[in-house]
């Protein structure tokens, strides 16, 4: 099993006590996402939706590949890999 690191973004850090990034271990994204919920609970639900699919709202990428262009949540999470949590933003022009 692959020790990962999950870089946290500001809005989910309330989750970790403030913490930026934390390691857990996993095999694909969604191990790593029920071990980060074991250890941090809460994740789970601002990451999957009710059915266990990857939210809309929430990129999740793998070093600089988003999961959603490979496996998925199954994608492989080999050790010394960065999981990366990003949570889409909003926005658009004022005119």
């Amino acid at each position: 099993m692959g020790m990962v690191k999950v870089r946290v973004p500001t809005a989910m850090r309330p989750l970790t006590d403030g913490t930026a990034e934390v390691t857990v271990e996993g095999d694909t994204v969604r191990d790593v996402i029920e071990r980060l919920e074991v250890g941090y609970p809460g994740f789970r639900e601002r990451l999957l939706s009710d059915e266990g699919s990857q939210r809309r709202f929430v990129n999740i990428y793998i070093d600089e590949d988003d999961v959603r262009y490979r496996e998925g949540l199954d994608t492989p999470t080999p050790s010394g890999v960065t999981l990366w949590l990003v949570p889409a933003v909003a926005g658009g022009s004022g005119s």
